[in-house]
């Protein structure tokens, strides 16, 4: 599990440091253009992550599947060697359902303006400068995204509503306490992550005019909220955590003031 953690947190900063420093860039010196190619390059990191994202939330519930269901077999089943393919599954999949994206993005002729009034890369927001019929581009999207979102949260909501039943008949005293409390950690985490993928995907196709500000700070939330979000309910969430942060924190003080 705490590799699985450190990848989640790994995936996370990736993917803001694939937005933060244009955007402080545009913010504090103005230096807002970007080259075809680099929003590109950048849209492709932003929902490559995401779809890793993903994966790595689904791999989480599989092993706590793993632990509260079959805690005698944990060590046999939950491997290096099936980590590794579960990480390189995830990645396969991310490729599978970016680049059709990205590829048919880029074949698309801009002649509109080349202004996007937005702080990233998105397909949306690229989309509206086409001049092409860009249909087979809005397809795709929506075939990714139901992809991501539904089957992916539904196997989500799958594995830990059976875990829970299971927990809820197996598990008594404190060992039920804490297998529901680590599963509701993980559960926090993936409904922030899917519900502001879901409030942003909303909001920019509402047909009510709804200003750049607004779709701007949405697709912020989106982006920066999780990853800011994430390191705050592992560390208080989990004990083995915590109590880690509070020894570390501890031993800082005491060297400081000795």
């Amino acid at each position: 599990m705490y590799f699985l953690i450190s990848l989640l947190f790994g995936v996370n900063i990736f993917c803001t440091t694939t937005v933060l420093p244009k955007f402080l860039l545009g913010l504090s010196f103005d230096m807002n253009q970007i080259l075809l190619e680099g929003c590109i390059v950048q849209m492709f990191f932003i929902y490559f992550m995401s779809a890793i994202e993903s994966g790595v939330l689904l791999m989480m519930a599989l092993d706590r599947f793993v632990a509260i269901c079959k805690p005698l077999r944990y060590n046999t089943i939950m491997t290096q060697h099936l980590l590794a393919q579960l990480v390189l599954l995830a990645v396969v999949q991310g490729i599978v359902l970016v680049v059709p994206i990205v590829v048919l993005t880029s074949r698309v002729r801009f002649c509109r303006s080349n202004v996007i009034l937005n702080f990233v890369c998105e397909n949306m927001g690229l989309l509206s400068l086409a001049c092409d019929d860009i249909s087979k581009v809005h397809v795709a999207g929506f075939l990714s995204k139901v992809i991501f979102t539904l089957v992916d949260f539904g196997l989500l909501v799958g594995s830990y509503s059976y875990i829970l039943y299971t927990a809820m008949k197996i598990v008594v005293g404190k060992a039920r306490h804490k297998a529901l409390h680590t599963c509701l950690t993980h559960v926090t985490v993936a409904m922030l992550i899917y519900l502001c993928s879901l409030i942003t995907s909303i909001v920019y196709r509402m047909r009510t005019h709804i200003s750049y500000d607004v779709k701007n700070l949405f697709n912020a939330i989106y982006l920066l909220l999780p990853a800011l979000a994430n390191p705050f309910i592992y560390g208080v969430g989990v004990k083995e955590i915590r109590q880690c942060l509070l020894k570390s924190w501890k031993t800082k003080n005491t060297s400081l003031f000795s």
